[in-house]
């Protein structure tokens, strides 16, 4: 069977504008999350300074890679709610959380709560046995191998669907080895934050028999 390869980087989409209320949730949700983090661990210790410029930019940039309309998004392994929370700011379109670790989902039902987000709905469980409307896209950032991930994102999206999962610079190895056991269509957007992550925009996702 032939699989899809992937297709030359595309130009980065452009930084969202911050609108005034977007800023502010934005900076009440790194000062609750910095609150937070001295209690359990959201985000490495060595990378609460860059939240703002690195993480918080680097979740926006898929924004604008989402698809039209407003079916519904959950982001897998959330954690921090990133890049969950920080969409959801942004697009009043309904969020699902998926978090197993209960200390975790407890931050981001405060975080919502705080927030004024009451199109976020919070999940403390595992990936595998939540039970969500079809979804019209997926994310996760630093979760799992792109083959793994795959394999949530086939059970999860409606007909259509797509995922958007950032990679670092073992982007194309994962790749080459999810295309042992998975067909898809894919597009990649250069990261404007980190020169070695990448965005991957997959779509058309089906499990197929792998090539002796």
């Amino acid at each position: 069977m032939k699989h899809p390869h992937p297709t030359p980087e595309s130009p980065s989409p452009a930084a969202p504008s911050l609108p005034p209320e977007l800023a502010a949730r934005l900076a009440a949700y790194v000062e609750l999350l910095l609150r937070w983090n001295g209690r359990i661990n959201l985000v490495g210790r060595a990378t609460e300074a860059q939240l703002r410029e690195r993480h918080v930019q680097d979740c926006l940039q898929l924004l604008p890679l989402l698809p039209r309309g407003d079916g519904p998004v959950a982001d897998l392994g959330s954690g921090a709610g990133l890049p969950g929370l920080v969409l959801a700011m942004a697009s009043p379109r309904p969020m699902h959380l998926v978090e197993s670790d209960r200390r975790k989902a407890a931050f981001l039902t405060e975080a919502a709560a705080r927030l004024v987000l009451p199109h976020v709905r919070v999940h403390p469980t595992r990936i595998e046995t939540v039970k969500l409307p079809p979804l019209a896209a997926v994310t996760a950032r630093a979760l799992a191998p792109l083959d793994a991930l795959l394999a949530h994102a086939a059970r999860l999206l409606a007909p259509g669907g797509i995922a958007l999962f950032p990679k670092g610079r073992g982007a194309a190895e994962e790749i080459s080895a999810a295309q042992r056991t998975w067909s898809f269509t894919l597009s990649r957007h250069p990261s404007q934050t980190d020169p070695d992550a990448t965005l991957l925009h997959l779509s058309d996702i089906r499990h197929v028999q792998p090539q002796a």
